[in-house]
């Protein structure tokens, strides 16, 4: 499989194509970046330096790889952190134009906009204000696959996630809008155990929920969602299954917070436990919630 992931990059850590690339190949892709940002680290540190690479980077970078006719090999476009509203309409027509080569090809697209905070407070934004408007009309829409974390799934409804119910309606509404495929992660709601961390997955064929404890890391690490649309991806592409690999996507990414709190690291661990991105187990599994 080819995938074209078009995401922020850091030198230090790993979010954005810093977390996806490497998931992406341990599962035997090949991978083409394009990088939105060119950053030495992540946002949350005291200091970051680099620069936000614009959207005629973008369409240059994606105009050079169509040149070497290759587009038809593309089975999917992943996008993540965009840095600039502008990159929006770049990365939505990538993924016109690898479609226009594959009519097979997906895109999936992480909504990166912020989160909640590490205990389950408000939280808040971490891009620039335009970028939901962006997401919420313009980019999600035309996604197959979305995987808005449980803020940003009440950013791009405006619809309340407290509680199970309340999350597979937001889900539903934002399957209207074009994604067949909605992916909530981070889930702590209110009619669940506050000692487990959940994702809800819903299609039209249903919805399936999978939890795991939470490790409650000393530094939680930022990243963990762009691993995740990797993951879930990767698998998909070779299972065509969500309830597969939504199994499959969650206890790889569980795996790496084990690796993550062992260490002590504020980065997640993915090469320390990048056996388990291809070959994860199934100890936690999701079950399908009645329609």
């Amino acid at each position: 499989m080819a995938i074209l992931s078009i995401q922020s990059h850091v030198a230090y850590g790993h979010v954005g194509n810093s977390a996806a690339v490497f998931p992406l190949q341990r599962l035997g892709n090949e991978v083409w970046p394009v990088h939105t940002v060119h950053f030495s680290n992540h946002t949350g540190y005291d200091t970051v330096r680099g620069t936000v690479l614009g959207a005629d980077l973008v369409r240059e970078t994606v105009t050079g790889i169509g040149e070497r006719g290759v587009l038809p090999r593309c089975d999917a476009v992943l996008s993540g952190y965009l840095g600039d509203a502008a990159i929006g309409h770049a990365v939505v027509e990538a993924a016109a134009a690898a479609r226009a080569a594959n009519s097979r090809a997906l895109y999936c697209c992480d909504p990166v906009m912020g989160d909640h905070d590490a205990t389950g407070g408000p939280g808040g934004l971490y891009v620039k204000p335009d970028i939901p408007d962006l997401m919420r009309a313009a980019v999600v829409p035309h996604a197959d696959i979305t995987t808005p974390n449980q803020f940003e799934l009440e950013l791009l409804t405006g619809q309340p996630c407290a509680a199970l119910p309340q999350i597979i309606a937001a889900a539903d509404s934002l399957r209207r809008r074009g994604p067949g495929v909605v992916l909530v992660t981070s889930v702590r709601r209110d009619d669940g155990d506050p000692d487990r961390i959940e994702v809800l997955a819903r299609t039209a064929k249903g919805a399936w929920l999978i939890g795991t404890p939470r490790i409650r890391l000393s530094h939680p690490p930022t990243g963990s969602g762009d691993a995740f649309a990797a993951l879930f991806l990767g698998h998909y592409l070779k299972c065509r299954s969500v309830p597969a690999a939504l199994e499959l996507a969650v206890n790889a990414l569980f795996t790496v917070f084990e690796a993550t709190d062992r260490a002590g690291a504020r980065e997640l661990c993915l090469i320390d436990a990048q056996d388990a991105l291809a070959e994860p187990g199934r100890r936690y599994r999701c079950h399908a919630l009645a329609q």
